[in-house]
């Protein structure tokens, strides 16, 4: 069988996003698949998706959906018209079944199917597309498969994936060429699975709470072939690196041993950090931590369900700092138990993290099978028939998103490592001129520069 996997996502800003989730979904096809992926954030010419179904001629079509909108409180864009656009484009170009997947479709599968006008959907990992092309081959009803939803019913939520995580990364397929071209940025996982209980958060309905850890000596390959490739940067994708401290360690020792050359980067939680933990990471190459702190109150934190307090924010920050590297901070405002007092707070503590860039959201997008969706309900701030699809956010009633913002931007006055939201597009302006003169990853850490007293 011939297929075709595409990567609905067509957002640059700040920085492309390398599919990784299709490399995985062709590693676990069968050997006697042909497939070919068409990323469309990296098409050259229009008429690319034409094209390649032209000429590809592909017998079934995965579309993976990364978001369903950009959780923006301030300017909200939902992306399910130019979803649906693209299932009409492909429609009129071939009688190929289309089926669904990725992060935004497992939050919403039967409303996304039902809206988009696809003829399947695979819930959670996408490995499960095996499953649903054999059931295709053999004439088996792919309703009964574990994890997949149709147009006549609802899926069963999956358990994790049960098998191996095998990445088919190959250098010689086209859409690599862009992100190398785009800040040499790459993506790397070494596990799957979130033990945390954050109240806003999917990754756990989406990959599980049991973590399922990549052998060190693979992740090390993998990052190997990438660095081969062209990479001159590499993200972990996971929910949070140090979530399993030891094998964050056995991965870093893994990179040493093989040699890696690549910098590289990572979302961390900011729980307090084993002695000397983030010194072994720089060793093998780690620069910048991505801190997910949301609050610098513990009544706020308590509230979003955090794992750690405020005193443990500045253990790991000061750790991180005293090993070389750069540090950022993302911080979710405006959520349960926010009042005025707790804002100050957290910005008064704010003020004393030095040399990082802080990255400033306000309100909680509401998703289902969450603690905060259960808690909104309870309020009575959504009903039990609410569309979700449509953005929805959780906002304190003790204090108006209006306020924090205004509070926020007061407080970010003329500080340039203070970032209101995802940035804008000066900013996404002058990180495609950076690339274009040869600079790589994130960038962020040029941030602190004029950063003030920070």
């Amino acid at each position: 069988m011939k297929i075709l996997l595409i990567s609905a996502n067509t957002l640059a800003a700040p920085y492309p996003v390398y599919p990784i989730g299709l490399d995985y979904v062709a590693g676990a096809l069968d050997s006697g698949c042909v497939v070919e992926i068409l990323d469309l954030n990296a098409k050259d010419r229009e008429d690319a998706l034409e094209v390649t179904l032209d000429r590809f001629r592909p017998d079934l079509i995965g579309l993976s959906l990364r978001n369903i909108d950009n959780t923006d409180i301030v300017d909200v864009q939902s992306y399910l018209d130019g979803y649906r656009n693209l299932v009409q484009q492909i429609r009129r170009r071939t009688p190929a079944p289309i089926v669904l997947g990725g992060s935004g479709f497992t939050i919403f599968p039967r409303r996304v199917l039902k809206t988009i006008g696809a003829d399947y959907g695979v819930v959670g990992e996408g490995e499960r597309l095996n499953r649903l092309v054999a059931a295709l081959e053999k004439g088996d009803d792919p309703g009964e498969i574990e994890g997949v939803v149709t147009v006549r019913g609802p899926a069963r939520q999956p358990r994790p994936w049960d098998q191996p995580l095998k990445r088919d990364f190959q250098p010689i397929r086209p859409h690599l060429d862009y992100y190398l071209r785009h800040g040499a940025m790459l993506n790397l996982q070494s596990k799957r699975g979130c033990p945390f209980r954050c109240i806003y958060c999917t990754y756990p309905h989406i990959e599980g709470r049991r973590m399922r850890l990549i052998p060190p000596a693979e992740v090390a390959a993998t990052a190997l072939a990438l660095e081969d490739a062209g990479a001159k940067y590499l993200f972990m994708t996971d929910s949070a690196f140090n979530a399993h401290p030891t094998h964050s360690l056995s991965v870093a020792a893994a990179f040493r041993e093989a040699g890696l050359k690549t910098p590289w980067g990572g979302f961390f939680a900011p729980t307090r950090p084993p002695q000397g933990y983030f010194s072994s990471l720089k060793a093998a190459g780690l620069t910048h931590v991505e801190f997910g702190t949301e609050a610098l109150c513990d009544t706020v934190l308590a509230s979003y369900g955090k794992p750690f307090v405020t005193a443990e924010v500045f253990r790991a920050h000061e750790a991180a700092l005293e090993a070389g590297l750069h540090v950022a901070h993302y911080f979710l405002l405006g959520g349960p138990g926010e009042t005025a007092e707790t804002l100050a707070e957290t910005l008064s503590n704010i003020d004393k993290l030095k040399k990082t860039v802080l990255f400033l959201f306000c309100g909680m997008r509401i998703y289902p099978h969450t603690a905060l969706y259960e808690r909104a309900l309870a309020e009575g701030v959504i009903s039990p028939t609410e569309d979700l699809l449509q953005p929805v956010f959780y906002q304190s009633p003790a204090i108006s998103s209006e306020a924090i913002l205004r509070t926020a931007r007061e407080a970010a006055r003329g500080r340039f490592n203070w970032v209101i939201g995802g940035g804008d597009a000066h900013t996404a302006a002058l990180l495609e001129r950076m690339y274009k003169r040869g600079f790589t990853g994130p960038l962020w850490e040029y941030l602190i520069r004029g950063g003030g007293a920070q």
